[in-house]
């Protein structure tokens, strides 16, 4: 039998990390099961911000169930996040770091009970965290409950957002018996036609909302129940479009590259991990070039996670992120100047050669972890983590981290456009573009997450 390809095999085979991830044609993540449009993505972002949004996770969502005596003790190895007050009916937004206090994954954690706790989000957590389980003696088991290619299979649970001014209200009027008090990040349960769900109380867009999920078998007819009451708030759902546009109002930097790569620390794990996972068959893209891959490594601090750091408990990472204790870089949100937008996605098709890289709406980045230079007076000053355009703010909104001194509310900046690597077919022969961009505050919007 022919031994599968790890990870760490196809880094060597390629030559190095960077040879890899440059070379491929795998681009943003998709939403299975979600069309790109249910009404147009103006109006579906507009609603998580006037009446109410439903943004589909039943599909997408990765899920690694840990179950056993030792669960929350497992987890603890590995959270930054204070673990002792995890109890029952209670949500986390985990933060998973490597030896070198860089990030390898975010993730929200179910407690749904003392000894079975719900992991779901990106596949990179689901890895990081069943590669640990597998070589542990602590008392738990680990199932894995796969993201769904084809949109008609069955899964454990059906999962759904409901995000927005109109959420609380709509979530009150279709709960059979009454909505049950449930406080920030704590997680409620109750009837909906008929069926017992869970809710964790959140925001995913910078609304008050509520993240419901339930016995898969029940979701046609509590979605159906949602929407039908849901018509008298405004109630829009969300296309794969729109969805993917989420974050970058609410400040939420998705999908950095995680510190998985590189170092005889992380070796195992790339050697566990299989070629064809969606850290193998991820592509880098944009204007930001490096010669090592860990330039582009982000931490918990600057990504405003610091008050979720606990030292109280050991954790990987936990020594490295002690001797920081401070933000390396300022996180913003930058406010692309539209005249030069519309200036670059003009000359990318009607130019005479050499056009400039296309942009497209709403969702501008190309690769599946999108990179790119911020200068200022011709020094790179930062780096942006994917853009958006933002119906809401009228504008192309992108997450960037940049250095602390620079980091001035108004202060105009240059955002370099277009591709630095041009390994991948996805970068189609161009001309770099300078687009201006103005430092807004992070989040765009005033949150309102913790609003009754």
């Amino acid at each position: 039998m022919t031994k599968q390809l790890s990870l760490e095999d196809k880094i060597q085979n390629a030559g190095g990390v960077l040879n890899m991830l440059r070379a491929s044609n795998y681009g943003p993540p998709v939403f299975p099961g979600i069309p790109p449009e249910f009404t147009s993505w103006r109006d579906e972002q507009r609603s998580w911000r006037n009446s109410v949004c439903l943004l589909e996770l039943s599909y997408h969502m990765t899920e690694l169930h840990i179950r056993g005596a030792d669960a929350k003790k497992f987890v603890s190895q590995f959270a930054s996040n204070r673990m002792d007050n995890l109890v029952p009916m209670r949500g986390k937004q985990l933060v998973l770091s490597d030896e070198t206090g860089y990030l390898v994954s975010d993730c929200i954690m179910f407690c749904e009970a003392d000894d079975f706790l719900r992991i779901a989000g990106p596949p990179t957590a689901s890895n990081w965290l069943q590669f640990h389980a597998e070589n542990t003696d602590l008392n738990i088991e680990v199932t894995r409950n796969e993201n769904m290619i084809i949109p008609r299979e069955r899964r454990d649970v059906f999962r759904f957002q409901l995000q927005g001014p109109n959420a609380l209200d709509l979530v009150r009027e279709v709960a059979d018996d009454g909505l049950p008090e449930i406080k920030f990040f704590h997680i409620g349960e109750f009837n909906i036609a008929g069926h017992t769900v869970r809710a964790l109380r959140h925001g995913m867009a910078g609304k008050p909302g509520f993240e419901i999920y339930g016995p898969w078998d029940a979701l046609q007819a509590v979605r159906a129940k949602v929407e039908e009451v849901g018509a008298r708030y405004g109630l829009r759902k969300a296309g794969s479009l729109a969805y993917a546009t989420t974050g970058q109002e609410s400040g939420w930097m998705a999908r950095p590259l995680p510190a998985i790569y590189t170092g005889d620390h992380n070796k195992s794990f790339r050697e566990w991990l299989p070629a064809k996972s969606f850290e193998g068959n991820a592509s880098i893209g944009g204007s930001l070039v490096v010669n090592d891959v860990s330039e582009v490594f982000v931490e918990p601090y600057e990504l405003s996670y610091g008050k979720m750091v606990n030292f109280d408990h050991d954790f990987v990472g936990r020594d490295a992120l002690m001797a920081r204790k401070t933000n390396a870089r300022t996180k913003v949100t930058l406010e692309l100047n539209s005249d030069d937008v519309f200036r670059v996605m003009k000359d990318s098709i009607i130019k005479k050669r050499p056009r400039t890289k296309f942009i497209s709406l709403p969702i501008a980045h190309y690769a599946t972890f999108q990179c790119d230079s911020i200068m200022l007076n011709g020094n790179r000053i930062g780096q942006s983590h994917m853009a958006c355009f933002s119906t809401n703010a009228g504008a192309m909104l992108t997450t960037a981290l940049v250095e602390n001194d620079v980091a001035e509310i108004g202060r105009e900046v240059i955002l370099l456009w277009g591709d630095g690597y041009s390994h991948s077919s996805a970068a189609e022969g161009h001309e770099m573009a300078e687009i201006r961009a103005k430092i807004m505050p992070v989040p765009y919007f005033e949150k309102e997450i913790k609003r009754d």
